[in-house]
This record gives C-alpha cells, structure tokens and sequence, in this order.
C-alpha cells in the first residue's frame, strides 16, 4: 500500500511518525516538490495510493477520480474546503480531520497579529534594526471590545485569551454555546453588530458557501477607523478587494491576515501597506500541534485500515 503525504510539516520534528505508516504497511510517497502541490502534480503522486495525509492542497473531484485506489483521506487540519467531499462519499472514501490539534496554536497566533499590529510591533523592530529609537504610537488591546466570528474550539480559546485581557467579548455562531458564553460573560451579536462595535474583530469559522465573502465592503464600512481586522482562518472569508480599499485609505486602523485567497497574493499593493502584518497560513506550525495533528493522522489511517 501507498500515502501520499502532502504536508511540509509532517514528521518534521518527529520522524517516528514515518516509521509508524511504515509498520502499517504503507510506502511513503512524499511531497517533494517544497511547496503546496498544484493539480496536476497530486493528480501524479496519487495515482498508486490507497491513502493520503492531505494538507491544503487540492482534493477536488478531477483529483478524486484520479485516485483509482484511495479509501481514505486523512486531513492534517480542521477545514475541508479543499476536500470534495461529494465526490468522496459517492467513491466511499473515509474522511477524517484533525479537530481540537490546532486550537490554542491559532488562538494564540490570532492574538499575537492583535498585539503587533495594535502596537505596530514589525515596524518598531525594523526601526530598531535600522538604529532608530524613535516612537512609534500604537493603540491599546487591554480593555477593549474584541469580536468573535465563530466561537467553535479555536474561537472559544481565543475568548479564553481575551478574557484575561480584561476584554469585552462579543461572539456570532449559529450554535452558539450557551454555558461557555455564560462562563466568561460572552455577549452573543450578529456579524453587523460585532463589525460595528469591536476594536478588534478576528474570523474563526470554516469557508462555505454561506460564509465566503463574509467580510465585505459593506461590513467593512461598520467598522470603526480605529478597528483591527485579524484572520487565521480562510482567505475566501474575506472580500480582499474591498479590504485592500480600506487598509490603503486607512479607513481602518489595519489588518492581520495569515490567510489570503491565493497564496502568496499576487497583487504588489498588499506589499506596499504599512497597516498589515502578514502571515504565511503558518498560525499552527507549532512543534507540539504539528505533532499532534500527524499522530492523529496516523491514527486515523491505522483506525480506517485495520
């Protein structure tokens, strides 16, 4: 039997893990390319494979049909827009994910793009770098009103975070959890609500059809000019057009984007903003969740296999 294992992570700072797939019964197929694989080139390395550790790479159904032998996909993360998951059920090919392994990675990575671009910590270091001592004036976190689009479990660890910053919290989830909003004093809000009230506003739910285009021009506008736009979670949330408009006319105070729709964006202008800190869709590439993410994946292959 063969895996593909498209993920640069994995394994990378615990071998065993390929020696694991092995005692499975699986020769690795890696990817070796350095970069996410296009199309084409999954289309390639799959053909063979009875499984794959799947990254973000795409799995829409031209890949599907290209996986004669597939029956299981085991995605290392949590979103699975990626993933036609049509196409799999119709070949019946198990999907599992990677739910709860990232949490408190993102959640501390959406706050620390709350913390540098408030505080415009990147362009102080750069100051710094350059022997300027010269103040740079940012604006306050503690104390301020933070919103919470999608209060799932990386939503809900962010919370936690926001709380012992002595914040106001207001979340939008369509199953909202009732007891842990009482437990930290959580105001439930529509998205209008919390784009119109919070100092920060950070995205944590999944990419659907529903929620694409979630921030937009007109949502945009509710904010105030002093509001900070942070988003780990999936670049098609945001209308990146309109959010360019605004961050170029400092419409709002700025953004912190580890995530764009194509990756990295084509267009110069992100480059050229002073009020961006940008991310390289890395906020979980910690050691211990890209461990844990690639030991669940192992054990959800040895699970679909046996």
């Amino acid at each position: 039997m063969k895996v593909l294992v498209t993920p640069r992570s994995f394994g990378k700072s615990n071998p065993d893990l390929f020696s694991q797939l092995e005692a499975l019964g699986f020769e690795v197929v890696k990817n070796d390319t350095g970069a996410i694989l296009s199309e084409d080139a999954i289309c390639d390395k799959i053909a063979d494979c009875e499984a794959v550790i799947l990254g973000v790479d795409p799995f829409n159904r031209r890949v599907v049909d290209a996986a004669k032998k597939l029956r299981a996909i085991a995605r290392y993360g949590v979103g699975l827009d990626n993933v036609d998951l049509e196409a799999c059920k119709e070949r019946g090919i198990k999907v599992t994910r990677t739910v709860g392994a990232n949490s408190n990675a993102v959640a501390d990575y959406a706050f620390g793009l709350m913390l540098a671009v408030a505080r415009k910590i990147p362009a102080i270091d750069a100051k710094c770098r350059a022997k300027d001592w010269s103040k740079n004036t940012g604006i306050d976190v503690f104390g301020k009103t933070i919103g919470i689009i999608g209060l799932g479990a990386v939503g809900k660890c962010v919370a936690r975070r926001a709380a012992g910053f002595g914040m106001t919290i207001l979340a939008a989830d369509p199953y909202f959890d009732e007891d842990f909003a009482k437990s930290l004093g959580i105001v439930r809000a529509t998205p209008d609500e919390i784009f119109a009230k919070a100092d920060f506003v950070t995205l944590h739910t999944l990419l659907t059809e529903e929620t694409k285009g979630l921030v937009n021009a007109e949502r945009i506008a509710l904010m105030k000019k002093t509001a900070i736009l942070v988003n780990t979670a999936r670049g098609g949330l945001v209308d990146e057009a309109a959010l360019l408009k605004a961050l170029q006319e400092k419409r709002i105070y700025g953004a912190g984007l580890d995530v764009f729709e194509s990756e990295p964006p084509a267009d110069p202008a992100w480059y050229a903003l002073d009020n961006l800190v940008m991310g390289s869709h890395t906020s979980s590439s910690t050691v211990g969740t890209t461990n844990l993410m690639g030991q669940m994946c192992v054990d959800a292959l040895k699970e679909a296999f046996a």
